[in-house]
């Protein structure tokens, strides 16, 4: 199998991304993903993400490539949440990505990121899933419940109330959960 074949099975279980770091744990030298995305089947966008021309992108890309960007131990939050689950009828301007870890690179404007400790038990642990966090289809965010509580101020109740019920009807939450008050 050739290094271009076995990059689009990697990226066809992640939304069409694939990482410098995933690559070579799969034993593919960087200069290669550089060959290919010279020869156009990969996109740069730079610090070693790539998506592949031939996989088709899917609401799921984008923010994949935003948690890429942002690093290791970043993690989709806030309404990007419920915009990632078609959880929010509207818009979001930029996609909101948190890291417990300082990023000092250069990312794209369509992208917001935030500071957070809050959510991260151990942070040399970067696998460290809680219960704050959880992979939605291979992209690490927060959970439901933890982002409505973190747009509690920015959103209003009705919107909330909105949010919440069509999280408890698609099972990202249980009403349990929401009945005892945190998600509001």
């Amino acid at each position: 199998m050739t290094y271009r074949q076995e990059l689009r099975e990697m990226a066809a279980v992640s939304h069409g991304v694939v990482t410098l770091a995933e690559a070579e744990d799969a034993g593919i030298p960087a200069v290669e993903l550089r060959k290919l995305a010279a020869r156009g089947a990969l996109r740069a966008f730079g610090n070693g993400v790539y998506t592949h021309r031939d996989i088709q992108a899917t609401s799921f890309t984008k923010p994949m490539i935003a948690v890429a960007l942002a690093g290791r131990d970043a993690f989709l939050h806030r309404e990007s949440v419920f915009k990632l689950l078609e959880l929010l009828p509207v818009d979001v301007p930029k996609i909101q990505v948190g890291t417990s870890r300082r990023v000092r690179r250069a990312l794209p404007a369509w992208m917001e990121l935030e500071y957070r400790t809050d959510l991260m038990d151990d942070e040399d642990d970067v696998d460290n899933i809680n219960d704050n966090l959880i992979f939605y289809r291979g992209v690490r965010s927060t959970t439901v419940g933890r982002a409505l509580a973190d747009v509690r101020r920015d959103m209003s109740t009705l919107q909330r109330l909105e949010v919440a019920e069509l999280a408890i009807r698609n099972g990202y939450v249980t009403s349990q959960y929401s009945a005892n008050g945190p998600l509001l």
